[in-house]
């Protein structure tokens, strides 16, 4: 990311301050006490730092009735005296309408856009603008254009401050936060600099980071990620993808967005792909379940059909639902032994297969785990663009925290 289009910082401060804010953001409303326990501070220097944040209209106390957010790791329960004397506990809580931001999410069909608060909450309606025949970074950077200029209209009618920056998310590898080297959804060739091109149109910050990565980010910061260790994601749709979370962050290494994942073995009498493996996790993406589909009923259908069929229970429909549920636990299965990750969430275009078949995916991680460990924690996310677009902004709410 060049100079031009860094995300700014919210404040100015040592690390300590940083991380202060940072788990303001995530676990709030906290208690100091309990806040010091976390971050290994002391009482004193805790108290500095949150009064510079609170003068810096970053955080604000809630009185005691606010009570914590529920969101805490167990370890860091607080245990608070019955008979504590003195002045009541206040909480701490970011101040979310201090700063707003746009996410966009570019995927093969459309771009969506949404504006957020600094707490990754959507304080906007949904825009949308379709992608046609015409894919080129151009169109797509005019169209960024466009859906930026409807959210600032809405934050500003809203009463909400200017929005800081701009995150988008693609499906793809991106460099230093701002080039798109690889956007196979696109067929974009060679590298483009989206964020730079973003910037020179909106004259916003823009950030660009990889799609799958950024709602395992959301989900870390102000989902059901928060205070796990270990997170991950896994998806399913046109393609298939997985991310993993330590501590919030994504774990880093140059290859991850390829699709490592796509051809993982979850199924050794499972169809052949393209690539020519059997039972690879392509029979889990939309073109190869339709293809099945249209085995079993004996014609050419499309995933469309499919997912009608599946809704309305139609008897060959629910049985390829549980056995893609089932190979979807493998899945899941080799992602908790092999990461150990505190919890996975199942998302994408087509996660409400896992709702339909939730007892055939439980089978399916049960067959491949030890029979002595506990349960996979899992969620199952409602497919919306907008929440996409939504974790490309908290991306940036991040950077923007720091």
């Amino acid at each position: 990311m060049s100079d031009a289009n860094a995300i700014p910082q919210w404040f100015s401060g040592s690390e300590h301050t940083h991380r202060v804010a940072a788990a303001i953001a995530q676990y709030g409303p906290i208690a100091r006490t309990t806040l010091a326990q976390m971050l290994g501070l002391s009482q004193g220097a805790l108290s500095r730092i949150t009064s510079d944040l609170i003068y810096a209209g970053v955080i604000e106390e809630l009185p005691a009735e606010a009570g914590p957010s529920g969101k805490l790791p167990e370890r860091f329960t607080p245990r608070e005296s019955s008979d504590r004397r003195g002045r009541p506990q206040t909480s701490l809580v970011l101040c979310s309408n201090a700063r707003t931001f746009i996410g966009v999410k570019v995927h093969g069909m459309s771009i969506v856009a949404a504006a957020v608060n600094a707490h990754g909450e959507v304080v906007s309606g949904r825009h949308e603008v379709p992608i046609g025949a015409d894919q080129s970074a151009e169109y797509v950077v005019s169209a960024i254009t466009r859906l930026v200029r409807e959210c600032s209209a809405d934050i500003a009618s809203s009463g909400l401050p200017s929005p800081t920056a701009v995150g988008v998310a693609v499906g793809g590898h991106v460099v230093d936060d701002s080039i798109v080297t690889f956007a196979p959804f696109l067929h974009w060739d060679g590298a483009t600099d989206l964020g730079t091109m973003v910037t020179e149109a909106t004259g916003l910050p823009c950030g660009v980071f990889n799609d799958i990565d950024s709602l395992l980010v959301d989900a870390s910061w102000f989902g059901p990620g928060v205070g796990v260790d270990m997170f991950a994601v896994v998806t399913i749709g046109v393609g298939v993808g997985y991310s993993l979370a330590v501590n919030g962050k994504p774990v880093q290494y140059p290859d991850k967005s390829y699709g490592l994942v796509g051809h993982v073995l979850i199924d050794p009498e499972g169809p052949r792909c393209t690539s020519g493996h059997i039972g690879c996790s392509q029979c889990l993406t939309d073109d190869s379940i339709a293809e099945q589909y249209s085995a079993i009923v004996g014609r050419a259908v499309s995933f469309e059909d499919f997912a009608r069929d599946a809704k309305e229970r139609v008897p060959q429909a629910t049985q390829l639902v549980n056995r893609t549920c089932f190979r979807l636990g493998s899945l899941v299965a080799t992602v908790a032994n092999i990461a150990m990750p505190g919890h996975v969430m199942i998302a994408g275009e087509s996660a409400f297969l896992a709702k339909l078949g939730t007892d055939s995916l439980r089978d399916g991680i049960r067959f491949y785990r030890h029979s002595q460990t506990q349960p996979v924690k899992f969620t199952i996310m409602n497919h919306d663009w907008q929440l996409w677009a939504k974790a490309a902004a908290s991306r940036v709410i991040v950077k923007h925290i720091g």
